[in-house]
């Protein structure tokens, strides 16, 4: 059993089956990749596992318990946190004041807009968000406002305001999108750091196949909605049935 089990998800939306049964097996403390061709139904699984949409059929299980029909909050205070395709970050607050929303979030168990306003003179709080900042080396940009910052400092303080919520469970939708490859890089070699040195295990939604195979145990792939391969990353290159998903090659 794995730390999220996800069993015969089926979504529609019309005439169109986005997933069929899917079945997907994620272990714990592994870094797994879901991968697929445009259209293939990545990104409809993984807003069925954080609570934007409802399957129609199937289920998700995180740790035991049911995913379905809970809001986002609260399958974040369960221990699953979101990293989404464009960073959501408050582009009008300094980086220090975003990182301080998270942790004020996990302490009081709502999330605020402006929290950092009610915090600001908590020597605790600010030693936590000020120890992420020094993880995810920034804190000599804590006082930038973060519309300044580059898509790869927004993606990295992103991961750091998820990090700060202690998941178990990380979910990232394609983090490496739009960025130049020097940024693609640096968030590799975060994501082996956050990897190899937390209790935590990631999920990554990645067209990227150099990011994927440096980062991931294991990989499932997606065609038409619904799973065509799942197995370790030396087996999934040059299979021919992955081949033809994204290329159209028969075998």
């Amino acid at each position: 059993m794995g730390i999220l089990e996800v069993k015969d998800v089926g979504k529609r939306f019309g005439g169109l089956q986005a997933l069929s049964n899917v079945n997907l097996s994620v272990k714990e403390n592994s870094v797994h990749a879901i991968i697929g061709p445009n259209g293939a139904g990545k990104s409809t699984l993984l807003n069925c596992l954080v609570g934007k949409l409802i399957p129609d059929s199937g289920s998700v299980m995180f740790d035991g318990q049911s995913v379905l029909g809970r809001a986002p909050f609260e399958i974040n205070q369960m221990g699953i946190s979101r990293v989404f395709q464009t960073p959501e970050i408050f582009g009008d607050l300094t980086v220090m004041e975003n990182m301080l929303i998270p942790i004020f979030a996990m302490r009081d168990g709502a999330f605020r807009m402006h929290a950092y306003e009610t915090v600001a003179n908590e020597r605790e709080v600010i030693e936590q968000a000020e120890q992420m900042l020094e993880e995810m080396n920034m804190a000599d940009k804590r006082h930038m406002h973060s519309a300044a910052l580059s898509r790869g400092d927004k993606r990295r303080l992103e991961i750091g305001m998820c990090l700060s919520q202690k998941p178990r469970l990380l979910l990232l939708d394609e983090p490496t999108a739009g960025m130049a490859r020097a940024d693609t890089n640096n968030t590799i070699d975060l994501l082996k750091q956050i990897s190899e040195e937390r209790d935590i295990t990631i999920a990554i939604i990645e067209h990227d196949m150099h990011v994927v195979f440096s980062l991931a145990n294991r990989i499932t792939v997606l065609a038409q909605g619904t799973p065509l391969v799942e197995d370790d990353p030396q087996n999934i290159r040059g299979n021919p049935k992955v081949r033809e998903a994204y290329l159209g090659e028969s075998a």
